[in-house]
């Protein structure tokens, strides 16, 4: 045997006395933590399903009250969709309490409606873009039913440039001081939704129509 071959063959049974040594000393070590990623991806898995089914679960739930509204059960449908706000999973129950909203107001009740829209506005663990959609339904409502100042109140902060609901929010406002008498106003709120280029074209048509109504009672845009 050449000097080569016999340091190689040392160097192994040296190697595999230190594998031998650190496997004695730090097996069970490796045992557990290789059991511990076992357990914890079963476990992680395990949740991923269990979320899914529940969320699964959640759509049946939503789907079923919206046959029943569908059905003119109006009634029933509040009492599944509040079952389901109060125990659903994933985003469902805020897609619940704003269809409650929803009810109540097909119901008629625009008092119980601008509550429930405005409970979902005040609610911080919801997302920024549902709760202005809370606000600007509220704020709909709120036309046939408060002041245009309450409603001022209500929308401007919606109305501002650059905001994302701010040409119906501007609609609302111009409704609101219509309804109110305050025709100057009216045709302002108008005006901003008409010259607005990011604004849709639904909107600025609805928009001119209330603004030749204006030009009709003689009102013009401010000197």
């Amino acid at each position: 045997m050449s000097d080569d071959s016999f340091i190689r063959e040392v160097d192994e049974e040296l190697r595999q006395d230190q594998i031998k040594s650190l496997w004695d000393k730090y097996g069970r070590y490796a045992i557990g933590v290789a059991v511990l990623i076992v357990l914890a991806t079963a476990g992680y898995r395990g949740w991923e399903y269990y979320s899914d089914s529940r969320a699964a679960s959640s759509g049946d739930r939503y789907l079923a009250a919206l046959d029943k509204s569908d059905a003119g059960n109006a009634d029933e449908a509040i009492a599944e969709l509040e079952e389901l706000a109060g125990a659903g999973s994933g985003q469902y129950p805020a897609l619940a309490r704003m269809r409650i909203g929803a009810e109540l107001a097909g119901k008629g009740d625009k008092e119980g409606a601008i509550a429930q829209f405005d409970a979902i506005a005040d609610d911080s663990g919801f997302d920024e873009t549902l709760r202005n959609v809370a606000r600007l339904r509220a704020g709909y409502l709120a036309v046939d039913v408060e002041s245009f100042d309450q409603v001022k109140q209500r929308l401007e902060p919606l109305a501002a440039a650059g905001g994302q609901y701010r040409s119906l929010a501007r609609e609302a406002l111009g409704l609101s001081a219509l309804k109110a008498g305050e025709l100057q106003a009216a045709h302002d709120w108008f005006s901003q939704i008409s010259n607005d280029a990011g604004a849709t074209q639904n909107v600025r048509r609805r928009a001119a129509i209330m603004l030749d109504y204006l030009a009709g009672k003689g009102v013009s845009a401010a000197s």
